[in-house]
């Protein structure tokens, strides 16, 4: 069986040339089966970074791997992969992109000519073994000889003058492989060239869109199913993709050890945070100032609601408020907490960038959405605070005209030749004379609450300047329940009337098909009534058909007025929820740096070509030397080994795809069954939820420390975003 091989290979190797004649390549060997085998280069570095280190190179790769992610060292372990040559030799699998026949016949001669003068070198000083490995110093060598005989080490080369497009100066090209101690010269290679992670600019995932569904699987899976589970997987793209998120990491960890670093991009990141430190530090003592002056009056307004929680004046209105009541808390637990939660850092974010993006997102989402909802409660709280009067005549207008135009007009209406219906002239004048008192009792509580309307908006807008636009909309969400309470009561006493009067129409007509209901058993029975049941029975079910139309027309009006109401309720709980629920932050990157987003992964094929083990245009370097072939395995493969250049892209989420989600989990506890249920209801008397239960951030516990410790707290996580940048920008 043909073995393959695929080397994910940094793309800024590729498009500078090599500094050194030969570099080290250090990374992760990825396998999951005998014949397939995944090289994740990370970095390069060349022996002269080695020579005034204090670490050993085995410690160096040990902490590097205890950095990683634990997932990623379950899989495979940081190691040093191998050689990369700047000039190849004759053995070395070739390729070129774009290259002609008479170009390769040029290109080998000028191989060959250079392959017998690094031979000759080599020779003289005894620099290289048999397969072509290069002969190594000190703990090197050992290094090389240990991996040699027992793991994978590999030997590349390329040429540094060769120009392939695409900002690509040069590929690499196999040597050969020491694969489990077996030298490989000749596989399929797929070489792949993928832009290093960086945090903040980009990184690779395999997720997709809609991959958190559960898929609806059947109850007994076909045999294929079970023997495709069996098989062994030829790769392992997981493991793969958090080697190239951890690339950046990595070399960090190892920069730090071996004290290579860039002096010069390093010293103007530092002169410029030096220039931005006092702007972060007044931003940190100004926050931490403004955050302690709230959390101040938080706690007075804690206490104060403490002392009457017993009473009966707290309980009511925590009933009567109660989704404003959620909101205030759900908002003091997001002020007192934001401190915490930004401070919040995950120590495996630190060796992965799709991690350190997840971890920011998540830490971010907070302070986002309680800035976008204090802007907004802003924007219409100083509007309400200017136009308070302008508001309080129009909300005045609105009740009187619903109150006369609306209410008054239709029980009238409905007391007289409603749409030309003959009514019961008694049962429709008890019904409106009834309605009208409540109205006119109401109509005179709210002639008092008039007076008071200017300091409640005022108060709306100090609300929502204080604590953003939630708290005030769900206080007027409330506010309008409590208002139209007289419409909802009028509309439950006509409903009980009418679903009463349905219940008793629909037991008589039972009694009369000689059916009776079996509760215990959910099902109608055959029963057979006496003659004065049948007597009793018609003289209830005239009377009660024939009153339904004016029941049913006065349950009818107020089922309107009452569902308008509800939904006007729901249209504002579903708005707060939105406001809550809407990825502000994600938003924001998408549309600055959409690459951060990414969704599953492609190949752009760059060139694909086969090369036989007995070309004429190739000459190994092994006719050239014959030393003993005793000690070494070598497993060359008959016929022809195929090369595989791409470079790895990614898609990328669009708008919907980030916040669909995020709604959807608004409206799970809402049942695909609630229209039916409510239409249901409607008919048979019930009386319709004035709430959809849409999904609201949990509330937090409340926090109580010391004013000063509080102080410190804020201004040190503002402190901690600022050393976090730094170590992003010195990536």
């Amino acid at each position: 069986m043909t073995k393959q091989c695929r080397i994910w290979w940094p793309k800024h190797l590729s498009s500078t040339e090599p500094s050194s004649s030969y570099t080290f390549l250090f990374g992760w060997f990825v396998s999951c089966a005998s014949a397939s085998l995944d090289i994740v280069v990370a970095f390069t570095c060349d022996e002269s970074s080695f020579s005034g280190c204090q670490y050993s190179l085995k410690e160096i790769l040990c902490d590097t791997n205890r950095s990683m992610s634990i997932t990623l060292q379950d899989k495979s372990m940081f190691s040093l992969l191998g050689q990369c040559a700047a000039c190849p030799s004759d053995n070395d699998q070739l390729f070129g992109i774009g290259v002609g026949d008479n170009d390769k016949k040029k290109y080998s001669t000028c191989h060959i000519a250079c392959a017998l003068n690094s031979e000759g070198m080599l020779r003289k000083r005894n620099r290289r073994y048999y397969c072509g490995c290069h002969k190594l110093d000190g703990l090197l060598e050992k290094h090389r000889q240990a991996a040699t005989g027992s793991n994978h080490w590999i030997e590349m080369a390329y040429d540094p003058y060769e120009i392939h497009g695409r900002n690509i100066h040069c590929i690499p090209k196999l040597h050969h492989i020491h694969w489990n101690g077996r030298l490989v010269s000749q596989c399929d290679v797929h070489v792949i060239l993928y832009e290093t992670p960086t945090y903040g600019a980009r990184h690779f995932s395999l997720s997709c869109w809609n991959s958190f569904k559960k898929v609806k699987i059947p109850l007994k899976e076909p045999k294929w199913i079970d023997e495709l589970h069996q098989k062994q997987p030829l790769n392992d793209l997981d493991a793969v993709i958090l080697a190239m998120n951890s690339a950046t990491a990595s070399k960090m960890v190892f920069e730090r050890h071996v004290g290579s670093s860039r002096p010069f991009t390093k010293f103007s990141i530092i002169c410029m945070l030096i220039a931005l430190g006092l702007v972060w530090q007044l931003l940190a003592v100004s926050m931490a100032s403004l955050s302690t002056i709230f959390y101040i009056f938080l706690q007075f307004l804690h206490s104060l609601l403490g002392f009457g929680s017993q009473s009966w004046i707290y309980t009511t209105s925590k009933r009567l408020f109660n989704t404003a009541w959620i909101n205030i808390q759900i908002r003091c637990g997001q002020i007192l907490f934001w401190p915490i939660l930004l401070q919040d850092n995950d120590s495996r974010s630190q060796s992965c960038v799709e991690y350190a993006e997840k971890a920011a997102l998540r830490k971010h989402s907070m302070w986002s959405s309680l800035a976008v909802d204090l802007l907004l409660g802003n924007l219409i709280g100083f509007s309400l605070l200017f136009n308070a009067e302008s508001v309080c005549l129009w909300v005045s207008d609105f009740a009187n005209d619903t109150t006369n135009e609306l209410l008054r007009t239709g029980c009238v209406w409905l007391m007289g030749v409603p749409a030309g219906f003959k009514l019961n002239t008694e049962l429709a004048g008890v019904l409106g004379m009834i309605s009208l008192n409540a109205i006119q009792i109401w109509s005179t509580l709210w002639f008092f609450v008039d007076s008071l309307l200017v300091y409640l908006v005022k108060g709306l807008a100090i609300l929502g300047i204080l604590f953003g636009m939630t708290v005030p909309a769900a206080l007027v969400r409330d506010m309008i329940l409590v208002v139209t309470l007289h419409v909802s009561t009028l509309h439950w006493m006509i409903s009980l009337l009418y679903s009463q009067q349905i219940q008793a129409l629909a037991a008589l007509w039972r009694l009369f098909r000689g059916r009776k209901c079996n509760p215990l058993r959910q099902r109608l029975d055959s029963y057979e009534y006496t003659v004065k049941q049948h007597i009793v029975g018609s003289l209830l079910f005239t009377p009660l058909l024939l009153l339904l139309p004016t029941t049913s027309v006065f349950y009818l009006f107020f089922t309107m007025m009452n569902t308008s109401i509800s939904l006007i309720c729901m249209l504002i709980e579903v708005i707060i929820s939105i406001i809550h629920a809407t990825p502000y932050i994600k938003i924001v990157l998408w549309l600055v740096r959409r690459r951060r987003f990414p969704a599953g992964i492609w190949f752009e094929i760059v060139t694909c070509h086969s090369n036989s083990v007995n070309s004429p245009e190739i000459v190994s370097l092994d006719k050239i030397i014959s030393p003993s072939k005793n000690s070494l395995h070598q497993e060359n493969i008959t016929g022809r080994s195929h090369v595989l250049v791409s470079i790895l892209q990614s898609n990328f989420f669009t708008i919907g795809q980030i916040v669909i989600p995020h709604y959807r989990k608004v409206f799970t506890r809402v049942s695909r069954s609630y229209f039916a249920r409510s239409a249901y209801g409607v008919l048979t008397g019930k009386r319709i939820s004035s709430t959809l239960g849409t999904k609201l951030p949990s509330t937090m516990p409340w926090m109580f420390i010391p004013y000063k410790e509080y102080w410190c707290l804020c201004r040190n996580s503002i402190l901690a975003c600022m050393l976090e940048c730094d170590c992003h920008l010195f990536q």
